[in-house]
């Protein structure tokens, strides 16, 4: 297996991120798969990598990488080392670094050999918030052949519900989230609110599946504690053809956890895992 480890890209406000590609060579061009982290994630969190593994196993190029302002580093890839980045993160970032992953893909100085990827088949998965921010961009980019959600939020001001929320985050500039891992206290500050805002009908995750014309496949865990299940229902609303699976006891990262020192993935992951591939085949019959 050829697993290029870390190569760096410039993301939104020029700033760099990492990205990780598997694959079997065999000289004949397979399908592309990226792969776009949630809300405190990161590429390298804990399964992801035997994740990444299986897919390339199965025929296909899988591509993972760090949203350029999840709070991670190029020297600390795993962990929340610029807090700053993190909070000055918004939606409109996370859509112009998919959008520089795939115009490395085309047009990169290190692009993927041509022998070995396929351009024309190209496929999102988004996990969590990562999910919703799939859903936009698949949306938008033609150059998507297929969307699948892992546990996908179904709105992205999903965080901003509490009552008097909005006024106390607007008069300190930021609040902040606990990471439950590392015990770091994360500011958000309100520039994200006021970019959702002045792009609120383009975020509108609800618009962008009607405009959404590709296969979709929606993947939930009954048991998610973050997310519930409800969402993928929604998501099944707003795109009636999208095929729905529900993972029976699954949680929100689908029996994984950092760090991950087990060989073999959970059964939870692997039931994602082939659901997701047997989606993917289906298409390249």
């Amino acid at each position: 297996m050829q697993i290029l480890r870390n190569l760096q890209l410039t993301g939104a406000a020029a700033r760099p991120f990492l990205l990780d590609a598997y694959y079997v060579p065999s000289s004949q061009p397979k399908p592309i798969v990226l792969f776009a982290h949630g809300f405190k994630g990161f590429k390298d969190w804990g399964h992801w990598d035997l994740i990444a593994r299986r897919f390339a196993e199965a025929g296909f190029v899988f591509i993972k990488f760090n949203f350029s302002h999840n709070g991670t580093t190029l020297a600390a890839p795993t962990d929340f080392a610029d807090l700053e980045a993190f909070g000055q993160n918004n939606y409109s970032k996370e859509l112009n670094d998919l959008q520089a992953v795939l115009t490395w893909l085309h047009h990169g100085d290190e692009r993927l050999p041509a022998e070995e990827a396929d351009l024309g088949r190209i496929h999102l998965i988004g996990h969590s918030r990562g999910g919703a921010i799939s859903i936009i961009y698949a949306s938008q980019d033609e150059r998507i052949s297929s969307l699948l959600t892992w546990a996908s939020v179904a709105s992205l001001d999903y965080a901003w519900k509490t009552p008097g929320m909005m006024a106390k985050w607007e008069a300190d500039g930021q609040y902040e989230v606990v990471n439950g891992r590392t015990g770091q206290q994360m500011p958000i500050y309100f520039q994200m609110y006021r970019d959702y805002k002045a792009r609120e009908e383009a975020m509108d995750v609800k618009r962008a599946l009607q405009r959404l014309d590709i296969p979709m496949l929606i993947l939930h865990g009954t048991a998610d504690p973050a997310v519930p299940a409800s969402a993928a229902e929604a998501l099944k609303e707003g795109k009636t053809d999208a095929r729905l699976h529900l993972i029976e006891g699954a949680d929100h990262v689908f029996g994984g956890q950092h760090p991950f020192e087990q060989k073999a993935l959970p059964a939870h992951s692997r039931e994602l895992v082939e659901q997701s591939l047997r989606f993917l085949k289906s298409l390249h019959r």
